[in-house]
């Protein structure tokens, strides 16, 4: 019985192959690549979240490595499936030769269709096992990639949200897009959820879109192209011409093939394209809702003592509706979108049978070449389905990458939206000319100039609404819309401090020590600093991890905030209604206690209260529309 191909040399036929694709497939993925960073919205957009994975100094080596090794693995994947058809040509070739055998009693027949039979199951065995370790590789570099990608994307991303208080000055942004995508990019929500799961997405979908995973030989782009072209040929081979409308057509399978998915990609284009809106709104309506129970469960005991549960449920329940109505039209849109596919898809299983039936009964092609005809239909079916069947994919990994783009441009914009001049001076505060105004222009101050040396304090007063607390967030570089100079001691010699003080996770230590690691302070200076603030039953539980946001009443976190000025000995500090949440006793002991602890230090408060103006020299009173008047504080 004569075989498909001459297994004898397969091994060294099969190595020259792989390097042959392998070279091509490189070349081309460079190619097509930066054609697509280049020339196409979502290349642009996916080059600008992740292009630095594949060109920093400090991950470029590695990223290449994990895609040269992902793109041997996948060529060498596509061969094995081509050997597979082969061996199955082989295999069903032999029971046919050993069931002619059996009814025509031909002995040799039998014995040679069972050899034939036992040595293709022999060298399933071996492209077996070969199969089995490639996809357990394939398995592991695959992950390796798209958590090295992740950890890169989430760092930089991270630090691109932070960097330049963005996380904070990047909701002065008007981020809606005036491009295609402007209907599905309405501003910067959910930023944490952008970091976590659409970088999640992106880091997987890079993967599995272009290299496939699972294994499959037709589930990536790559894998894809480069088995259309190898079971193309084959398909080539075993097909023959066909009368369609009185008119021959040669090698007609491979045309068909072609026709037919051509065809039912295009229609899956067209009922998929409303996917990539409707992701990005399942995306941001879950958040929103997420963030609105997240809410609830921080404001707990304010719901609870407003007894606001029934606006609360309104509330929830509407945002939930939200979900619900967007989740149906996905289910609508997504039945539309695999009933099309499911028709294609079975349709295609008998295809092949169908056309090449008529040539096996005539006997003009064996069993083996009708299953391998079959086989081979199906890999390029399969592989030109890919490209229909992973729209819904696409359009999901889509999605993600604009909403990061989003953030990405918003960050941008906030670091680019006008700032207050600051800079570096050592015991002294100046300020020169200062203006802020409202995000509408309306003006709250207008030229203020201050100077304030070493055992100045300063306390800032005036009706609510007046820029008090604005003008802290201006000098802390939190609000853009400010003008002037400001000069004053560099990094953490200056210290702001809000009304409720941010209270990080972790234990205790980590708490009072904040903005400064433990280890910087020492258990010891904590301890004596909460004796100091009139905290002595918190001395003993630095090593305790709590929510202390929660734990802590406000009049102790702001007690906390007070013990903060002790451990960094700042040089400037500036307090927004620092004691609001203490009686007024309390009030004047920390008070006390900072001004004994720190006589040099330069001390500004915005206040309500005439009680804290006892601790300061002199007054500013913001007297509205921009006017401002500064005083000696009355004894």
């Amino acid at each position: 019985m004569g075989e498909s191909i001459d297994w004898g040399s397969e091994l060294l036929a099969s190595l020259r192959w792989i390097g042959i694709v392998y070279g091509i497939s490189l070349v081309g993925l460079l190619l097509v690549g930066f054609l697509l960073a280049r020339f196409t919205n979502w290349g642009r957009g996916y080059w600008r979240v992740a292009g630095g994975f594949f060109v920093d100094r400090h991950t470029r080596v590695l990223a290449w490595a994990l895609v040269a090794v992902l793109l041997f693995l996948t060529v060498a994947g596509v061969r094995l499936t081509v050997l597979f058809s082969y061996q199955g040509n082989d295999m069903f070739a032999s029971l046919q030769l050993a069931a002619e055998g059996l009814a025509s009693g031909d002995q040799a027949a039998l014995d040679a269709g069972q050899s034939g039979f036992w040595t293709a199951m022999g060298i399933f065995g071996i492209i077996a096992t070969v199969h089995v370790v490639r996809t357990l590789v394939e398995l592991y570099v695959g992950a390796a990639f798209e958590i090295k990608l992740r950890e890169y994307m989430t760092a930089r991303t991270t630090a691109d949200w932070l960097g330049g208080k963005a996380f904070y000055r990047n909701r002065f942004v008007d981020s809606r897009s005036d491009g295609p995508d402007s209907a599905i990019q309405p501003g910067v929500d959910n930023p944490d959820q952008r970091i976590e799961m659409d970088i999640t997405n992106v880091a997987s979908s890079s993967r599995q879109l272009v290299f496939g995973f699972g294994g499959s030989s037709t589930n990536g782009v790559i894998p894809a192209i480069i088995t259309i072209v190898s079971f193309t040929k084959i398909l080539w081979d075993l097909s023959g011409p066909m009368s369609v409308l009185g008119t021959e057509v040669p090698r007609a399978m491979v045309w068909f093939v072609y026709m037919f998915v051509l065809v039912s990609t295009v229609v899956a284009f067209w009922i998929g394209r409303p996917l990539i809106r409707l992701y990005f709104l399942r995306e941001r309506l879950t958040a929103n809702f997420r963030y609105a129970l997240v809410r609830v469960r921080d404001g707990a005991e304010n719901v609870a003592l407003y007894h606001g549960e029934g606006v609360e449920r309104f509330g929830l329940l509407a945002r939930f509706g939200d979900v619900v109505h967007n989740f149906w039209r996905i289910v609508f849109r997504t039945l539309k979108f695999n009933g099309w596919n499911f028709v294609v898809n079975q349709t295609s299983v008998v295809f092949a049978y169908i056309i090449q039936a008529p040539r096996f009964f005539s006997g003009t092609i064996t069993l083996g070449d009708m299953n391998q005809t079959a086989v081979a239909f199906g890999n390029v079916h399969d592989s030109l389905s890919f490209f229909r069947e992973a729209y819904d994919n696409f359009a999901d990994f889509r999605a993600s990458l604009i909403r990061l783009n989003g953030l990405e441009k918003a960050n941008r914009e906030s670091r680019e939206m006008p700032a207050m001049s600051t800079t570096d001076r050592d015991r002294a505060v100046r300020l020169t000319d200062i203006d802020i105004t409202t995000p509408d222009g309306n003006q709250l101050i207008n030229d203020l100039n201050l100077s304030l040396d070493p055992g100045d304090s300063l306390v800032v007063k005036g009706r609510s609404g007046s820029g008090k607390t604005t003008l802290l967030r201006g000098l802390a570089g939190l609000w853009p819309f400010i003008d002037g100079d400001f000069a004053r001691p560099s990094g953490d010699r200056t210290l702001f401090l809000s009304q409720i003080p941010y209270i990080p996770l972790g234990d205790l230590r980590t708490a009072v020590a904040y903005p400064s690691a433990p280890d910087d302070v020492g258990d010891d200076a904590i301890r004596s600093a909460l004796q100091r603030v009139f905290l002595p039953h918190l001395v003993d539980r630095l090593d305790e991890e709590e929510d202390w946001s929660k734990v802590l009443s406000p009049g102790e976190q702001q007690r906390v905030a007070f013990a903060r000025i002790l451990l960094t000995r700042p040089e400037v500090v500036f307090m927004d209604e620092a004691t609001s949440a203490v009686d007024e006793g309390l009030e004047y002991s920390l008070y006390t206690l900072i001004r004994e602890e720190l006589p040099e230090m330069i001390l500004v408060s915005v206040s309500h209260r005439s009680t804290t103006d006892q601790h300061h020299t002199e007054v500013l009173e913001l007297t509205g529309g921009g006017a401002w008047e500064t005083r000696p504080v009355s004894v």
